[in-house]
């Protein structure tokens, strides 16, 4: 028997497949890198098939790629050789378990955020992570994925409890436990956490919820200048407000979502803020707030209460990407993804600003300011090299900026293809170290090659 005999005998004809339009389908996420096919995308549905289908990658020595929903920004799910199987996780999409009591829930790595959500519900719980789209559960812990919330309630990595994963040679391991901490043996699930299917594939996450806010309140604060609606952001920070969201849109962005959205916000650089809490403390944070960005000279603030004209704001912030695309139409969008220190965040934004209009393109910056990260969307033309040219400049620029800063070149997007070039830069001799947990645990590099390291660093470190 061969690679496709052996798949067919462990999973049935009818979940390994080789059809070009679901090839196709796997060939690409949503960034702008060029997509490639696989040679084979496989379903699995349980831990042991995709341990038996690692044995079988083993074996042949054929490369896999770990798929959730294809939302990812930097070519992170974009095989890369021809012979690659690609796992698509989708049918392993059940809510194992929730422990209310302890506030974790149980998933499968197919699980998407919203799907989690609609569950948590039932007991008043929700899961705070939102990167905005409605990516898989074990997408968003491959890439270490955060979002709107994270000012509060933290990254991907901070919801992390326990992992179960297999390995290169089929080997199903768990990262972590139940408890709240422990001081027991290296930290796995830090490891693991935003690899990218470089050293094992997901295949049940234990994760950290919340109980549902008793109260959430809304607010658009408008302002002449980046510099003053960042300053307002750290006055919030140092006051020690625990605001839930807090995000930054410039000028032109806001013209864009006006134009996409139906909406009229004042056009200038904008923050979106909410809070969480119950009414007497979350009376208190909103006046506080009231207070310290009219101090930074804030021009305008409204909250909003209400459900609906809450959602519509939010529904305004998070398509902010799509209202680029609809406005700029044959065009993609190159997003890119750096964090940096607070005190480093006005004249980021600004130097991202600049870079755009320097090169003549489209675009806008955006951002989940509360913890320093921040995008900057590029509109370009990917089959005119020129403009792939310029975006891969502009870039550069801002992820040099951010570097020089004791920034990072990806704050949740991850590596993947795009961010590979600065990882040494960026790590130094720690990406030796990098390299030596890959090699130790994917001796044979099958795992996602070429992602987050470079296969010539494996073979040659």
């Amino acid at each position: 028997m061969g690679l496709n005999e052996e798949l067919q005998e462990a999973l049935n004809n009818d979940r390994v497949t080789a059809n070009e339009t679901v090839l196709r389908q796997h060939s690409k996420d949503e960034s702008y890198h060029t997509p490639n096919l696989p040679a084979i995308v496989v379903f699995p549905e349980t831990a042991d098939e995709v341990s038996e289908i690692m044995k079988i990658a083993n074996k042949y020595h054929s490369p896999v790629v770990p798929f959730g929903f294809g939302s990812s920004l930097e070519g992170n799910v974009i095989p890369n050789k021809q012979d690659t199987i690609t796992i698509d996780f989708s049918l392993m999409n059940k809510v194992l378990e929730v422990r209310e009591q302890d506030f974790l829930v149980k998933v499968q790595p197919g699980v998407t955020r919203s799907q989690l959500n609609k569950e948590l519900k039932k007991y008043g719980l929700f899961f705070s992570v939102d990167p905005g789209a409605d990516a898989t559960l074990g997408g968003m812990a491959a890439t270490n994925a955060s979002g709107t919330t994270a000012v509060r309630y933290g990254v991907m990595r901070d919801q992390v409890r326990d992992l179960e994963v297999v390995l290169a040679d089929g080997t199903i391991i768990h990262t972590g436990n139940l408890a709240a901490k422990s001081s027991s043996g290296y930290h796995l699930n830090g490891i693991f956490v935003g690899s990218e299917g470089t050293l094992g594939c997901f295949t049940e996450l234990t994760l950290k919820v919340y109980g549902i806010p008793e109260h959430t309140m809304a607010a658009r604060a408008s302002f002449d200048s980046v510099d003053d609606a960042v300053e307002a952001v750290v006055g919030i920070l140092q006051a020690g407000v625990p605001v839930a969201r807090v995000e930054l849109v410039d000028e032109q962005s806001m013209k864009q979502m006006n134009l996409y959205s139906g909406t009229t916000y004042k056009e200038g650089p904008t923050l979106f803020l909410e809070f969480h809490g119950n009414e007497a403390g979350l009376n208190h944070d909103v006046e506080f707030t009231r207070e310290i960005v009219l101090d930074k000279d804030c021009k305008e603030i409204k909250f909003e209460t209400d459900t609906a004209a809450r959602n519509r704001l939010w529904e305004a912030r998070h398509n902010v990407a799509y209202a680029y695309i609809h406005g700029h139409p044959g065009k993609k969008q190159m997003v890119t993804d750096v964090c940096v220190p607070i005190s480093e965040l006005a004249g980021a934004v600004k130097e991202a600003r600049l870079a755009i209009e320097s090169s003549g393109l489209e675009g806008g910056v955006v951002g989940h300011v509360g913890d320093g990260n921040y995008h900057a969307l590029i509109m370009i033309d990917p089959s005119n090299p020129a403009d792939v040219n310029l975006a891969k400049q502009v870039n550069a620029r801002i992820v040099n900026y951010a570097l020089e800063r004791g920034g990072t070149c990806t704050g949740e997007h991850g590596v993947g293809i795009g961010k590979q070039e600065y990882q040494e830069k960026e790590h130094g001799e720690a990406l030796g170290v990098m390299q030596k947990i890959k090699q130790v645990l994917d001796p044979d590099n099958i795992l996602n090659p070429n992602k987050i390291i470079k296969e010539t660093s494996i073979e040659t470190s």
